[in-house]
C-alpha cells in the first residue's frame, strides 16, 4: 500500500482534497494532507510573513521524519508543485513517486513567480498591496470563491527554488495537466516540454484547474494508477 503526502496551491488548506483523500483510503492506502505554515486559521502575522518556499519544503520534510515514512508519494497542486520538487530534492531517498497536479514543474533557481505568467504576477502584487507580505485569495465569479481560502506567503512565490538533482532520480514522476482552462492556464508549455521529457508520465484531464474538487473520480484513479 502507498502513503500519499498531498499539497495544497497557493490559498488553499488541506481541506482542497477533501473529496480525493476519501477514495485513496477506501483503496487502502494512507493519506496525509497538509495545511502549510502561513496557511493554518491560527496563525499571527509574523508566521505568515516569514514563511517562504524552504518553510513549505521543510513541513513536507518534517512529516517524512516524524511519521518515518520511507516510501510515499507526493501529490502537489499548482504552487504545491514547486513544494514537492523542494522537499523531494532534500529527501529523496524517502520518495518514490512524484505528481504534480496541474503544478509548477521548476528548474534549479525558477520560482513560481518566474514560471507563472503575467496575469497571476499582476495578480500577486494587487493581492499583496494591503499587508506587503500576504496574497490575498483571487476573487471567483459567481460566489467569490471558496470561504476557507486564506492569504498566502509572499516570500513563498517569489522564492528561487535550490535543486541539487536529486529530484530527477525520483524513480515515477507524473504530471497532470487540466485541459477545462486552457484560456488561462499557465501550464500548456510545461505539458508539451514534459512530453518530450524522459522519465515524465503527462495524463490529461477535462477539468479545470481544481480537479481535486471537480473530478476527485478522475484524480484518484490517477493517482491509484
Amino acid at each position: 500500500m502507498a502513503t500519499f503526502i498531498l499539497v495544497p496551491g497557493a490559498w488553499h488548506g488541506s481541506w482542497t482534497f477533501e473529496a480525493v483523500t476519501p477514495l485513496l483510503e477506501a483503496a487502502g492506502h494512507t493519506v496525509h494532507a497538509l495545511t502549510l505554515t502561513g496557511l493554518r486559521p491560527d496563525e499571527d502575522d509574523v508566521t505568515v510573513a516569514r514563511a517562504n518556499l524552504d518553510t513549505h519544503a521543510d513541513d513536507v520534510v518534517r512529516l517524512l521524519e516524524t511519521a518515518q515514512i520511507t516510501d510515499a508519494t507526493l501529490v502537489g497542486h499548482s504552487y504545491g508543485g514547486m513544494v514537492i520538487s523542494a522537499a523531494a530534492d532534500r529527501a529523496a531517498g524517502r520518495i518514490s513517486r512524484l505528481v504534480h497536479l496541474d503544478a509548477y514543474v521548476p528548474r534549479d533557481g525558477e520560482s513560481c513567480w518566474s514560471l507563472t505568467t503575467e496575469a497571476y504576477r499582476q495578480s500577486f502584487i494587487e493581492g499583496a498591496a494591503d499587508t506587503g507580505y500576504a496574497v490575498r485569495p483571487p476573487f471567483r465569479a459567481p460566489h467569490g470563491g471558496e470561504p476557507r481560502r486564506r492569504p498566502h506567503p509572499l516570500a513563498s512565490l517569489v522564492q528561487s527554488i535550490r535543486l541539487t538533482g536529486a529530484v530527477d532520480r525520483i524513480p515515477r514522476r507524473d504530471f497532470i495537466y487540466c485541459s477545462g482552462w486552457e484560456d488561462d492556464t499557465p501550464f500548456a508549455g510545461l505539458r508539451a516540454r514534459l512530453r518530450a521529457a524522459p522519465g515524465w508520465h503527462v495524463h490529461d484531464i477535462p477539468s479545470g484547474h481544481n480537479a481535486m474538487r471537480e473530478a476527485p473520480g478522475a484524480v484518484a484513479d490517477l493517482l491509484l494508477r
